[in-house]
């Protein structure tokens, strides 16, 4: 292999042959002074924060809409439109109640809810009919209410239709990498499924990269390396896939302890892509595992068995993250 360095690499106490190629395509830099906390987290986005620029350039509302957790999506919603309903209500009252005919209460809460519920109904263009705008003021505000709520309508269908119709991979990783036996050697596991019923992904591919802090000419500096895979392919991802890095002369954590691993602050960055059927596009997942999520001398037990019948292979998603330890 090429050489890269006059001299050998030193992690601290440990040295990574000086004729591994780093990769140097990652985007991610090497001064380990600039950097807080991992580069990638477990749900794929990157641990990074933007500065120096107004919030209203670097915020995309689009994005954010189609990317926030559904529970935060619904309460939005529900907070868009009940906030909205309260304004309008508000402007009802201040231009008179007595521009809408039919109220029939007679408290200040009362004709508060008339002016409520009536906003409702007209920013929904359901407009039951009994409270209806008489004034020009009345009619004006209600006029722009319909209009607003129209567009908010139509807002809402397209980013609901967008989060349910955008391609996503569906895929649950397991909680920590392995440093299991293989081969007579020891090798880097973790293992990944697909968790969605009659969802399976086709052309799968996956690559793996580690960031390491080295020390070089007596600074501490972040590089990578591509980590060899026994099986970097599969042609379909029906059930789980257990990822194995050998760790033989050719990996950069050759006698590597968990010791080691921290001082290194070492960092397995996982990309994985693949052909959707469903969606007729290609998907992508990304996680990571940091020094503290890979331990030694476990082995990941099997998480598939065969039906009662003998008929179908049934794989236990629960039993992703279970491993049993070695003596």
């Amino acid at each position: 292999m090429e050489k890269t360095q006059d001299k050998p690499h030193t992690a601290y106490s440990r040295k990574i042959d000086p004729l591994l190629k780093p990769n140097n395509d990652t985007g991610f830099g090497t001064n380990a002074a600039s950097y807080g906390g991992r580069f990638i987290n477990r749900d794929g986005t990157f641990n990074l924060r933007k500065e120096g620029m107004s919030f209203i350039n670097r915020f995309s509302i689009y994005h954010q809409m189609l990317t926030m957790p559904m529970w935060k999506f619904v309460l939005l919603i529900l907070v868009f439109y009940g906030g909205i309903n309260l304004i309008y209500s508000l402007i009802y009252l201040s231009v008179g109640v007595d521009q809408l005919q039919g109220v029939i209460a007679t408290t200040n809460w009362g004709k508060f809810k008339e002016a409520f519920f009536f906003s409702a109904e007209t920013f929904t263009t359901v407009g039951y009919g009994r409270v209806n705008p008489v004034g020009d003021g009345a009619n004006v505000v209600a006029a722009i209410e319909a209009l607003s709520g129209w567009l908010s309508f139509a807002l809402a269908t397209g980013l609901i239709f967008g989060r349910f119709a955008r391609p996503k991979s569906y895929l649950i990783f397991s909680d920590l990498a392995l440093v299991s036996p293989f081969k007579e050697k020891t090798a880097l596991m973790f293992r990944f499924a697909p968790y969605k019923d009659n969802h399976t992904l086709t052309d799968v591919q996956i690559r793996v990269n580690i960031g390491l802090k080295l020390q070089q000419d007596g600074k501490e500096e972040y590089v990578y390396y591509d980590l060899t895979l026994e099986r970097n392919k599969v042609e379909s991802l029906p059930m789980n896939w257990t990822v194995v890095h050998p760790i033989d002369e050719q990996s950069p954590l050759q006698g590597f302890t968990a010791e080691d691993m921290q001082a290194s602050d070492v960092e397995i960055y996982v990309l994985i892509r693949g052909f959707d059927d469903v969606y007729s596009n290609v998907v992508q997942q990304r996680t990571s595992y940091t020094y503290d999520e890979i331990q030694f001398n476990r082995k990941f037990i099997p998480m598939y068995r065969e039906s009662p019948d003998g008929k179908t292979t049934i794989l236990e998603l629960h039993k992703l993250n279970e491993y049993q330890e070695l003596k």
